[in-house]
């Protein structure tokens, strides 16, 4: 079994800093002292996220999803622990150590092994694009050429977007990148090689124009390769999900996009790699694709991260109507108000790529900017089945939009597509219809009608050694004011253990931040009260945090004191007290007498 050293987790939280991680993916700004933004963890108007420097975490008032930059890769970008640790690694160029732990031997020792699985993953498809690249100038190619030529790709295109030709034979390019055992190994992690029946090997991609994809931070994650043969009975095919691919939490052309845009007005969806490349040859270079499959949760998510403004472009036909009804119905629980989304339908017989071709740049914008909006899609879609002259007719469409609306937790959105509805049915009162709604209404409680941004009250009895605990956790320079931990260590007190394990670790890290204090505690049973502990809004003031602390630890003392004196006056009405422990208990007791 192999795992990470803590000691290496908690210098890596030393080296990189959660402002930086957080700000290359959401919007905050300085606030104080610390860094605030809308929550990418759950919709909301007035911004409730907030990043610390010093403490190196964020946290959510709205939400409560917080933790250190670990935490947020891990529910950001979708990365397991070791994923998120290997990516932060991979920005500093630090190697990963592994311990692998051997059962057989008797002392369980461990054998540290370098490896970062998702930083050699991307050197390699770094290689191999750049091999695919350099195909595309040889004979080899012409055709490849030919046909990028005829789609009107010019040199400064291809190059944006790294496209290259992938050689049509079954091993050149395993052979070429694939030098040592371990190269050969990343080659088939990659996805790079397929098996067939015989077990034979050989290179996934042959004879293809290659799109390589990349992730939001630029790394070349994935490829897709499109035939230039006539006969080729699959048009294009993409690689498989591999450690550093998921293709439901990617967009082809976002990074590409971000490159030139760096808060782009709005972004336009369209189907295919071709599509998105050819639209940005006639200067629409905002359009990303779906790589392969349907629209997801974390598409929409993606892309409400980067615009306002949002175009799904669809080929006119039903087929192109039924994926904009699928693309309607993952849209609506993920409804952010303040977002604009349309949809744009495209004649039939025709695609982006085609369609641009023809009309050029601003014919093509305007058909995009003239979309139907959400509403206006949603309700065409379901007038189609019904009759609105009818009772029967109106109730249909009740029992049909009723189900939607309500999966749409953006208040502004939801108050137009019930008020649209209402009109539609002749209702003059749209509480009329927040009754129909109750029947489908899973939630239906008082705490559905809470505003969204109602911070939680983080239920916690206030003890002394809790405080004690939270403050530590939160300025680790207080264990300079506690230099003698040999009188805690024979209390016997709810929190004591873990009180002077902190300062502990605190006195051995003089620089630690409370990030670094709360990864020593992964995955042990007390991280979560510590957790609570580490975002607990105290209400101090700096200047007074010392004092407090201070008078706290007093408290504790007095505590540990009267504690004595009960052991020792239950000891005396037994057995009596030694002269020793008599001298002991007088001065205990003059001690609390004189206590503030």
């Amino acid at each position: 079994m192999k795992r990470i050293p803590q000691d290496f987790i908690i210098d890596l939280i030393a080296r990189i800093n959660v402002v930086d991680i957080i700000s290359h993916r959401i919007k905050i700004k300085k606030r104080g002292k610390d860094y605030w933004g809308n929550c990418p963890f759950h919709n909301e108007k007035t911004p409730s996220f907030s990043v610390s420097e010093k403490k190196q975490m964020y946290y959510c008032f709205g939400c409560g999803a917080g933790g250190s930059a670990i935490d947020f890769l891990m529910n950001y970008d979708r990365l397991s622990y070791p994923e998120a640790i290997e990516e932060l690694a991979n920005l500093h160029g630090i190697t990963v150590p592994y311990i692998e732990t051997s059962p057989d031997t008797k002392r369980n020792q461990s054998q540290v092994s370098g490896q970062n699985i998702r930083r050699d993953l991307y050197t390699i498809m770094g290689k191999l694009a750049h091999f695919y690249q350099t195909q595309l100038s040889t004979p080899d190619a012409a055709q490849a050429n030919e046909y990028l030529t005829r789609r009107g790709l010019d040199e400064k295109t291809i190059n944006h977007y790294k496209i290259g030709y992938s050689p049509d034979d079954w091993r050149i390019t395993f052979n070429h990148i694939a030098k040592t055992s371990q190269e050969k190994a990343l080659y088939d992690q990659a996805g790079m090689l397929v098996s067939n029946d015989n077990g034979n090997q050989y290179d996934r991609f042959r004879g293809r124009i290659m799109f390589p994809i990349r992730d939001r931070q630029g790394n070349i994650i994935a490829f897709g390769g499109r035939t230039i043969k006539a006969n080729d009975s699959a048009k294009y095919i993409n690689s498989p999900e591999t450690a550093v691919f998921h293709k439901s939490y990617q967009l082809y052309g976002l990074y590409e996009t971000l490159q030139i845009h760096r808060n782009p007005e709005k972004l336009v969806v369209v189907e295919g790699y071709m599509d998105v490349v050819s639209l940005a040859q006639f200067g629409i270079d905002y359009a990303v694709a779906a790589l392969g499959t349907a629209t997801t949760e974390d598409h929409i998510k993606l892309l409400f991260r980067a615009t306002d403004n949002v175009i799904f472009c669809f080929d006119g036909d039903t087929a192109g109507r039924r994926a904009a009804w699928r693309a309607l119905n993952v849209l609506l629980p993920t409804l952010v108000d303040g977002k604009q989304i349309k949809f744009t339908f495209l004649p039939e017989g025709d695609d982006p790529d085609s369609l641009v071709r023809k009309e050029g740049k601003e014919q093509f914008e305007t058909r995009l900017n003239n979309g139907l909006t959400l509403s206006q899609f949603l309700f065409d879609e379901l007038l189609i089945q019904v009759d609105l002259k009818t009772s029967e007719g109106k109730a249909k469409l009740s029992s049909l939009a009723l189900p939607l609306i309500v999966q749409v937790k953006a208040q502004s959105f939801a108050l137009n597509l019930k008020q649209q509805l209402g009109d539609y049915l002749g209702f003059l009162d749209i509480t009329q219809i927040d009754k129909l709604l109750l029947p489908y209404d899973s939630s239906n409680n008082a705490s559905s009608a809470e505003p969204e941004n109602k911070m939680p009250v983080i239920k916690m009895k206030l003890t002394t050694m809790r405080i004690l605990i939270g403050l530590l956790i939160q300025y680790p320079e207080l264990s300079k004011l506690v230099p003698d931990m040999e009188s805690l260590q024979q209390v016997k007190l709810a929190g004591i253990d873990i009180f002077i394990e902190l300062l502990k670790i605190c006195h051995e890290r003089p620089n630690i931040v409370t990030a670094q204090i709360l990864a020593e505690y992964t995955d042990k049973p007390i991280a979560k009260q510590l957790n609570t502990l580490a975002i607990w809004q105290h209400k101090y003031h700096d200047d007074e945090i010392a004092t407090i602390f201070s008078h706290t630890l007093k408290e504790l003392y007095d505590n540990i004191l009267a504690q004595r004196q009960d052991e020792l006056i239950a000891k005396d009405r037994v057995t009596k007290l030694t002269a020793i422990e008599k001298k002991e208990l007088a001065t205990i007791i003059l001690v609390l007498s004189k206590k503030d």
